[in-house]
């Protein structure tokens, strides 16, 4: 007897044996991804690491195991304990990949990212093929489509981890939100939505403790095609840009979805939940029945944006995914640990526990997230969302000791089963109990992040002058359109809640209004609407377009109140009203900058450790004839001085972008490429062409080719044309075109100095356009950086002879190039020359003068060694930093 009782809990234990070595990556990866969750705010690539610690780290080894154990249960097929070491080696060989691909992700190193990917992908790709020959060795069973559903899942991952890898890289926005699409469709409905679906034709049942309904083994088999197919047209949609083609496939997959999920909710009526597995996976294909119908309403109603896509992240992940593991490892643990009836129902007690509260925090709690909150009452909820997860690993171990507890009480028995001796599952009334605790922590934290920030309701709220509602609404519809709201004012009845319908009429830029008092529409790209809720109005207000220099250039809205005392004027408490109380009205347009970048420049600092100064040296013109060159316009943080970093605007990644080199007659094929989140366009004035097609200022995700031929000599500015064209220049948005002038004598070296202005507001913020308009810059530097040529000097050697290209990108403000210590025998500006050498009158030039977008070049040579330091004439911008070195040795 007391053999066999051995025998019989031998088995169990092997398997769970098996089971235990190969969840241990799931378990260490959910510790790390809740030390993680807490220390986000001080590790660098928090977000990436959040959601794919989970998905890589969680749930892709869950899939691992738990396929392998659904395929062998469902086709009756147990591997022998030999085939173990193998599967345990594959789930390794995934881990190892993570592991390379979060290292090349935190290290900037793209190759180390690729062969994670590739690690990665052929990890899962293995297991697919592994569960194929599985498949095709049983028999025939009944159950055969979930195994199928696993094939297909694991068969999507390496693509979706080639998009991921290709989206590491580094894309304009365009194509990154295109990939972004295929990637989130590729794994997270393809892999883990296919595999959880699958696993659920089965699985849902069992956890409700009631039978399948009829047919709904063939149901999951329709199923499969539908969502399939979906995956296939948005994925296609997606790389090919196609938001409306990437919305039919979404509408596919929603429909196979909901053609299993009808026999899901036949499950449910007929046995509803009543423990936590039960609750945490409904609640999960919730989650995912309101994501899918949320992406397809988000493709439908505009263009592929990654900051829109991003916005699901946490309904998809969050609402479903995490939902439907931490359910299903609920229910699985405890039968899987095994020990006898009485222990896997010791042990899903365990895991049951507090299972309405648990299941309320966190549903409701990531509804409020999702909704636009203060940001303190989301810090606050996401918290206790994120505890209401992480009480699943110390359940998980109290389920561990209740099991282990179990397996011995019923080994002391003789291996006889143990009578059942736990309570009974919580009445309904306790389900709902603990549903409205959970609602209630929620809405304490809430409003304990309102009380902490109480200005954040400003934006729901009228304003602070007293005023009676009148219970109606006025309605207005506004478009924006080059540079003006139409119309650019409303008569609002004192006490009249407005409502303001915007929409972006104009063709090729991004618009937005922002109110005094708050509210906001958010970035409208073309074709875009918006509804704005202005509250209950009772006092003028006034507002206007965020978009960097849009406001200067008129895009202005007025609010005014009728039907009272005070309409048309504006109080002392009205205008105090029309600013937030954290006083961040003007931070939000950033036309008003305060200055603080301005206020801690210091010219003498070096530039910062990561800085690469700019290369002036100039290399001889190509001999081809036609030169082709990609203009991207990104918009990234550029230091432009010691210490100071602006919010810049670039062609291909720099202030000043890369500088074209020819001859005259010489064919220039330019593309411009719209990376950014506004508008923008490219004149050349290089070329003498009509500027109605190739200027044009295109939007967000599109390009242009400008083609222009060189008929003339000289230096000439190109930059972007876009209105207002100053905050587009001195964002950065200019560069040089040099074309020699015939029989130009050679020179033993060449420089190129382009000199522009900056105007600061907020540090990493954008240009301030009221400084720009008084001309009052903050800086005034050389090739996009003030003094980087104090500490990285030009060198040239005593006796060479020196060409020294200049141009003023301005916007507004030219130069007087001088050189101290040095003269110039030689100058050239705009297309002709103003000295020569060896003149008759042996005369010399001291300084070259430039008006804002005029240029030329001046030579000279160093007698003797020595650091010869070159200005801006007028010291005012000299001290700007328009200065550097030219360091001339022996």
């Amino acid at each position: 007897m007391t053999t066999k009782a051995a025998g019989q809990t031998l088995r169990p234990a092997r398997r769970s044996s098996w089971h235990r070595k190969a969840s241990l990556p799931v378990t260490v990866w959910f510790v790390l991804l809740v030390v993680l969750a807490f220390a986000h705010p001080f590790v660098p690539e928090s977000r990436w690491l959040l959601v794919h610690m989970f998905t890589l780290g969680m749930v892709t080894n869950s899939i691992l195991v738990w396929s392998q154990h659904f395929t062998e249960a469902l086709l009756k097929n147990r591997l022998p304990d030999t085939a173990r070491a193998m599967q345990l080696w594959r789930i390794r060989t995934l881990n190892a990949g993570i592991v390379v691909t979060i290292a090349g992700i935190l290290s900037g190193i793209w190759l180390l990212t690729l062969i994670g990917a590739v690690v990665v992908g052929g990890s899962v790709a293995w297991h697919a093929v592994h569960l194929m020959l599985q498949l095709r060795r049983a028999l025939p069973s009944r159950f055969a489509t979930t195994v199928k559903f696993y094939i297909a899942a694991a068969l999507l991952l390496p693509a979706g981890a080639a998009f991921g890898a290709a989206l590491a890289y580094g894309l304009n926005d365009a194509a990154h939100a295109r990939l972004l699409l295929a990637h989130q469709v590729t794994n997270l409905l393809g892999f883990v939505g296919l595999t959880v679906i699958g696993t659920l034709i089965t699985l849902w049942p069992t956890i409700l403790h009631t039978r399948m309904p009829a047919g709904m083994d063939l149901a999951g088999w329709r199923s499969l095609v539908a969502m399939g197919a979906g995956l296939a047209v948005s994925v296609l949609g997606a790389l090919a840009g196609l938001a409306p083609a990437a919305a039919i496939g979404v509408l596919l997959y929603l429909a196979g979805v909901a053609y299993i999920g009808v026999y899901f909710i036949r499950c449910a009526l007929a046995k509803r939940p009543d423990d936590f597995p039960g609750f945490s996976v409904g609640a999960g294909l919730l989650w995912l029945g309101g994501s899918l119908i949320a992406l397809f309403a988000m493709l439908v109603s505009g263009p592929l944006d990654p900051h829109r896509l991003e916005e699901l992240t946490a309904p998809f992940a969050a609402g479903f995914v995490a939902q439907v593991l931490l359910g299903v490892m609920g229910y699985l643990m405890p039968a899987v640990m095994g020990g006898g009836p009485a222990a896997v129902k010791a042990a899903g007690a365990q895991m049951s526990k507090f299972a309405m509260l648990r299941i309320a925090v966190v549903n409701f709690g990531l509804l409020l997230c999702v909704l636009p909150v203060p940001s303190w009452v989301r810090v606050i909820v996401s918290v206790l969302v994120l505890l209401a997860f992480a009480s699943f690993l110390p359940l998980m171990f109290r389920a561990v000791k209740a099991s282990v507890a179990g397996r011995k009480a019923l080994a002391a028995n003789g291996g006889k089963p143990l009578p059942l001796q736990v309570g009974a599952a919580p009445r309904p009334k306790n389900h709902l109990a603990w549903g409205a605790a959970g609602v209630i922590l929620v809405l304490l934290g809430a409003a304990g992040g309102v009380a902490l920030d109480p200005a954040a309701l400003s934006g729901s709220t009228a304003p602070a002058s007293a005023v009676e509602p009148t219970g109606e609404t006025t309605t207005v519809r506004v478009s924006a359109n080059n540079m003006r709201f139409s119309p650019a004012s409303v008569d609002v009845p004192e006490g009249n809640r407005l409502v303001i319908e915007l929409t972006n009429e104009d063709p090729t830029t991004v618009h937005d209004l922002r109110l005094a008092t708050g509210q906001e529409s958010g970035r409208l790209y073309p074709g875009e609407s918006a509804t704005l809720d202005a509250g209950i109005i009772g006092t003028d207000t006034e507002g206007w377009c965020t978009v960097v220099g849009h406001r200067s250039q008129g895009m202005v809205f007025q609010i005014k109140v009728t039907g009272s005392a005070e309409a048309g004027s504006a109080a002392d408490a009205g205008i105090a009203a029309q600013v937030p109380a954290d006083g961040h009205a003007n931070h939000m347009n950033n036309d008003d900058g305060t200055g603080v970048a301005a206020d801690v420049l210091d010219f003498h600092a070096p530039p910062g450790q990561d800085f690469e100064p700019r290369a002036a040296e100039l290399a001889p013109a190509a001999p081809r004839s036609t030169h082709q060159l990609t203009l991207n316009v990104e918009e990234l943080a550029q230091e432009v001085a010691p210490g100071i970093v602006q919010q810049a605007w670039t062609f291909n990644g720099r202030v000043m972008g890369p500088t074209l080199r020819g001859k005259v007659g010489d064919r220039f094929e330019i593309t411009l490429v719209n990376n950014g989140t506004m508008g923008h366009s490219v004149d050349f004035h290089a070329g003498a062409v009509s500027p109605d097609e190739p200027m044009r200022t295109i939007p967000p995700g599109e390009s242009l080719v400008y083609e222009f031929t060189a008929e003339r000599s000289g230096i000439w500015l190109y930059h972007c044309g876009t209105m207002p064209m100053s905050a587009h220049i001195a964002s950065g948005l200019f560069g040089a075109v040099i074309i020699d002038p015939a029989d130009l004598p050679a020179v033993d070296k060449e420089f190129l100095l382009v000199q522009s202005e900056a105007y600061l507001g907020e540090q990493a913020g954008p240009v301030n356009v009221d400084k720009i308009a008084a001309d009052d810059p903050d800086i005034v530097m050389f090739n996009g950086h003030a003094t980087q040529y104090m500490h990285h000097p030009l060198k040239v050697k005593a006796g060479e002879r020196l060409r020294i290209w200049l141009l003023a990108a301005g916007p507004s403000r030219g130069t007087s190039f001088h050189v101290v210590g040095g003269q110039f025998d030689t100058v050239f500006k705009e297309g002709a020359y103003l000295l020569e050498p060896d003149n008759a009158e042996r005369g010399g030039a001291q300084a070259l003068d430039l008006a804002a977008a005029q240029g030329g070049f001046v030579e000279l040579g160093f007698a003797e060694a020595g650091r010869y330091t070159f200005v801006n004439h007028a010291f005012v911008d000299a001290e700007r930093g328009a200065t550097g070195v030219i360091e001339v040795a022996d």
